[in-house]
């Protein structure tokens, strides 16, 4: 079974090592130094620099449509073979908005409120980057059910940093991550 492996930047090695992933995607902003784990070959690690932000904020960095096709093309070229490590800062907003994003890329036919709901309990405090949600939404004509959907489950609960949770491409099996 295919699978997002999703993470802050603290756990980028470890994760990738518990679960063997062949691909990798850093958000991070543009000041950020960005882990390479070796295992990883190069051409598949994939690294954005933008803010979470939702909205301008002077020296920042907002997610632009080309990030966020960038997200989309990578998931794109992803074989599926080996799961895929997705992490941005603390492992709450920007990536698992990619995570939320990437599902719905490669399945486009996949509901987006039963994704979210999946995405809210695979990760309760799990809180997408809106603007990133509002720009893939757009990009593949949803009609603002993405939005809608992300909106519906609020605000994740209060985490300093997002736990490491698995997020399979297929939202029947969400199952919790297990050591």
């Amino acid at each position: 079974m295919s699978y997002f492996a999703v993470c802050s930047l603290l756990k980028v090695q470890e994760t990738v090592e518990k679960h063997g992933a062949s691909h990798l995607l850093t958000v991070l902003s543009d000041e950020q130094d960005v882990p390479h784990p070796p295992s990883i070959a190069k051409q598949n690690h994939k690294a954005l620099g933008f803010n979470d932000i939702a909205s301008p904020l002077a020296g920042h960095i907002m997610p632009e449509e080309q990030d966020v096709r960038e997200i989309m093309m990578f998931m794109h070229e992803w074989d599926q073979s080996a799961p895929m490590c997705i992490h941005c800062w603390m492992g709450v907003s920007r990536s698992t908005a990619s995570a939320y994003i990437g599902v719905l890329t490669l399945n486009p036919g996949v509901d987006e409120v039963d994704l979210a709901n999946a995405l809210r309990w695979a990760a309760p405090f799990a809180t997408p980057n809106p603007r990133m949600i509002q720009i893939a939404d757009d990009i593949m004509g949803r009609s603002g059910r993405m939005v809608d959907a992300i909106k519906a489950i609020g605000r994740g609960a209060n985490a300093y940093e997002g736990a490491p949770f698995v997020f399979p491409l297929d939202p029947a099996k969400v199952y919790p991550d297990s050591d």
